[in-house]
């Protein structure tokens, strides 16, 4: 199954707990549908990435329109618009594309930490 025309694809690292939490708090924010998740391990998701170099595909979470391909913080603001309510977040991270990177990386970096302070269980699963 494929992206339609009307979806982004998140691409997001299967092996990682605090990842697929995150992306469950987005997709349960997503009422119209609007994001599809796509495991970066996944062979669609390697042909989704095929752009960027396979030892660089899980530095980050990629977002996928149209054939294009976002990655990191440079996501972000096409992430929240595509939510219910979620342009004004979009428009602020866009117009701070520097300190979206920043924290997009801070919280990267300190993933593993952020996991054990909410308790984040290893095996969380998505909710599509």
């Amino acid at each position: 199954m494929g992206v339609t025309a009307d979806q982004l694809a998140v691409l997001y690292d299967s092996d990682c707990g605090f990842c697929k939490w995150g992306l469950d708090k987005i997709l349960a924010w997503d009422r119209n549908r609007r994001l599809r998740p796509v495991a970066i391990q996944s062979e669609e998701g390697q042909r989704l990435l095929a752009v960027i170099a396979p030892e660089r595909r899980l530095e980050s979470w990629h977002l996928v329109a149209g054939g294009e391909v976002q990655s990191a913080g440079a996501a972000a603001p096409d992430l929240f618009a595509a939510l219910p309510g979620g342009r004004p977040l979009a428009a602020l991270l866009r117009a701070f594309p520097r300190l979206t990177e920043r924290a997009y990386r801070w919280v990267a970096g300190h993933r593993d930490l952020l996991a054990r302070l909410l308790r984040i269980d290893a095996s969380c699963g998505l909710r599509r």
